[in-house]
């Protein structure tokens, strides 16, 4: 179970001339995280404190942390059951750390093959005492890993079509993907019916959460492997 740590306060990014605030933490945080809020306080001043030195967020993000990124991945995470899932092409850990703080009862594998941003990763676990993460430096088709997975993750990686390739291979018989998309997702599934039939994917479905909760919804493309 993750410690509670708490965040140095944040006021500006980091080697720019000129302040830029971090988003004031929005109420429904409390809501989404509960008893793991210091938890994800810590991430979210981390990554404004760090995120754009290391090229992990754009310059402009801090004032949207909460709202674009922070919140809008921990929405998906009651989509998530016991088990395994793997995030690919986890980058700043969003959504593989957010998800991971907000559900300490399911095991994470994070799958990121750029070394800087393992060692981010890493650090991150390190640093909020993580305990249900692991962390693989690969690219997610030539990632090797002892059993397949219950369900797997990616935001802002590729096309649903490109993405069933690299991500249905590493599931179980049953498993299931959870895709973070935009407003295109319906297009997107309609794309992509060739790799559907191919990689045996059933039950495909665009879930919107978050309506009425969050600035922004999120959308989702879930859908099961034979």
């Amino acid at each position: 179970m993750s410690q509670p740590v708490t965040p140095e306060p944040i006021g500006a990014v980091s080697g720019t001339t000129e302040a830029v605030e971090l988003e004031a933490e929005p109420t429904v945080a409390v809501d989404l995280f509960g008893s793991q809020i210091d938890v994800i306080r810590a991430f979210t001043g981390n990554l404004a404190d760090q995120g754009e030195i290391l090229g992990l967020i754009g310059p402009l993000e801090l004032p949207r942390l909460w709202s674009r990124h922070i919140l809008n991945c921990a929405i998906v995470a009651p989509l998530l059951r016991p088990g395994v899932v793997g995030d690919v092409g986890s980058g700043a850990g969003l959504p593989g750390l957010v998800l991971a703080i907000a559900r300490p009862d399911v095991n994470f594998v994070l799958i990121e093959p750029m070394e800087r941003r393992v060692a981010w990763l890493n650090d991150q676990v390190a640093a909020l005492h993580l305990t249900n993460v692991t962390v693989v430096r690969a690219r997610a088709e030539e990632a090797r890993l002892p059993h397949p997975l219950d369900q797997v993750t990616a935001r802002a990686v590729s096309a649903f079509s490109k993405l069933i390739p690299l991500t249905a291979p590493l599931l179980r018989s049953g498993g299931e993907l959870i895709l973070m998309k935009g407003a295109g997702a319906e297009r997107e599934v309609a794309a992509a019916v060739k790799p559907t039939r191919k990689y045996r994917l059933r039950d495909v479905e665009v879930i919107t959460l978050g309506s009425g909760v969050l600035p922004e919804v999120t959308r989702v493309i879930r859908a099961t492997v034979d």
